[in-house]
């Protein structure tokens, strides 16, 4: 799909500083050879595009979602890092303390925020924060990486401003959790995971029966997924839930979180997709973001695990796809992109493909025996009707 319209990327170097120290999964560096390679790709200096950086949230923005007993835990954990807070969520494996952690999370918020509001205003029509999509975070804890939860900090502050309906689609192998709590009673946002099965995947949620709460049945769409799922199994079960989901709520904005660890050299995950299933997806969600909200389309980056091999790749093809022009997956990825790589005392991938194309069956309804089209029914028997759709169909 080829739309060339206007479209920000927020960017800081800054970002980089949101660290939880060597040897943690979620390195920033895969942040940076994102942001590098797209540059060597000329994806950002395509004449519909402004990189553009935003000031950190404030307090009275976090506030939003975050209580204010748990932002000013985060604040003392980032002043002593020997200081731990196990209740909240830091200290912990997933979240160790490091200096300046609240302004560090702060700063990923703040990005998401901006990107929201200038798709609302008519800035732009597309905006992006790969930095961001940290969705796991809760009201009073960090959880999974996710110190606050910018994605849902953006969606509250969409409807701040006057969105009357948000559709948030999350395509990271983890549920998101945080964000389905956070609007958890609101009918007004309709929020769909697709993710690995928590019966074998952290964090253990994200089943077809969990449908938002009271005065909000249906709001909550949760498509678990067995361990082994590859691309045509993923983007079946996709299509099969989400374009029909997404149009029966006619959000006024879609926001998207892009978690690359779907992947099948992930580390941290079983599902099995390659880039090409994903930049598929990316494409899928770009066209509904037309066809639906006008184009008022906010997205962000996620969980990711194959710092170099994967991320990298996935994500410029993210920012290819929002800016306008998706990349030939035929390419080599840049000379001076391997060579910074290889600088780093890393191989780098050399093409743009894992050399599948994306394809898939569609759905007809559940097959005999098949895990995946077992798990789309559950999903469509749970929710659909509430939607006014037939799940059958």
């Amino acid at each position: 799909m080829r739309c060339e319209v206007p479209t920000r990327v927020m960017w800081d170097p800054a970002l980089i500083g949101y660290d939880f120290g060597r040897g943690h999964p979620l390195a920033p560096i895969r942040v940076d050879l994102t942001m590098r390679l797209a540059r060597e790709f000329g994806v950002l200096d395509r004449a519909n595009v402004t990189v553009a950086a935003a000031p950190p949230a404030d307090t009275a923005t976090l506030g939003m979602l975050h209580e204010a007993a748990y932002l000013e835990a985060v604040r003392r954990a980032g002043e002593d890092p020997r200081r731990v807070d196990l209740l909240r969520g830091l200290g912990t494996g997933d979240n160790p303390t490091f200096a300046g952690m609240y302004e560090a999370s702060a700063l990923v918020a703040g990005q998401t925020v901006a990107a929201a509001e200038a798709v609302w205003r008519g800035e732009v029509a597309h905006a992006v924060n790969i930095a961001g999509g940290l969705h796991h975070a809760m009201a009073d804890t960090a959880s999974g990486f996710c110190v606050f939860n910018d994605v849902a900090l953006g969606i509250a502050r969409l409807l701040e401003l006057g969105a009357e309906r948000i559709a948030y689609v999350d395509v990271d192998v983890h549920h998101g959790d945080g964000v389905q709590a956070l609007f958890w009673d609101d009918p007004r946002v309709l929020t769909i995971s697709l993710h690995e099965s928590g019966r074998t995947l952290f964090p253990g949620t994200g089943f077809p029966e969990e449908i938002g709460g009271a005065g909000a049945e249906g709001s909550a769409v949760n498509v678990a997924l067995p361990a082994g799922t590859g691309d045509a199994g993923w983007l079946r079960a996709f299509h099969a839930i989400v374009p029909p989901l997404v149009r029966a709520h006619a959000p006024d904005v879609l926001v998207t979180q892009h978690g690359a660890d779907t992947h099948v050299d992930d580390p941290l995950a079983n599902l099995t997709l390659t880039v090409d299933g994903q930049r598929t997806a990316y494409a899928a969600l770009h066209a509904l973001a037309h066809e639906v909200p006008g184009g008022r389309w906010l997205a962000t980056g996620g969980g990711g695990y194959a710092l170099v091999d994967v991320v990298p790749r996935a994500w410029t093809h993210l920012l290819a796809e929002l800016t306008g022009e998706p990349i030939d997956p035929t390419n080599d990825t840049a000379p001076g992109w391997q060579a910074h790589v290889r600088g780093l005392g890393a191989s780098p991938p050399t093409r743009m493909t894992d050399g599948a194309d994306g394809s898939y069956e569609p759905w007809k309804g559940p097959l005999a025996g098949d895990r995946v089209d077992a798990d789309v029914q559950a999903t469509r028997d749970a929710v659909f009707a509430r939607h006014g759709l037939d799940p059958a169909v």
